[in-house]
């Protein structure tokens, strides 16, 4: 059975960057994303390594506003459809 996609949901990838650091980004995630401690350090350590992790995903409405939120502290966030 495949997975349908839902037109309403979106998603936010997280990017690596220069000057946050793992724990401002692990702290960001629990608070922002409703991650805990370990989702939080694994997206840390594969957007380190790897370059972006999506980090959120949920209805567009949501989505938004949680980007914002992690605009505002700093993140290098993208917002996909």
């Amino acid at each position: 059975m495949k997975k349908r996609k839902s037109k309403n949901k979106s998603s936010i990838i997280l990017l690596n960057d220069d000057f946050n650091t793992f724990e401002h980004v692990i702290q960001s995630l629990r608070e922002i994303c409703g991650h805990n401690y370990i989702q939080a350090t694994q997206c840390a350590h594969i957007v380190h390594s790897k370059g972006k992790c999506e980090v959120f995903r949920d209805k567009k409405e949501l989505t938004e506003q949680i980007f914002y939120e992690l605009e505002l502290l700093g993140l290098t966030v993208e917002l996909t459809q």
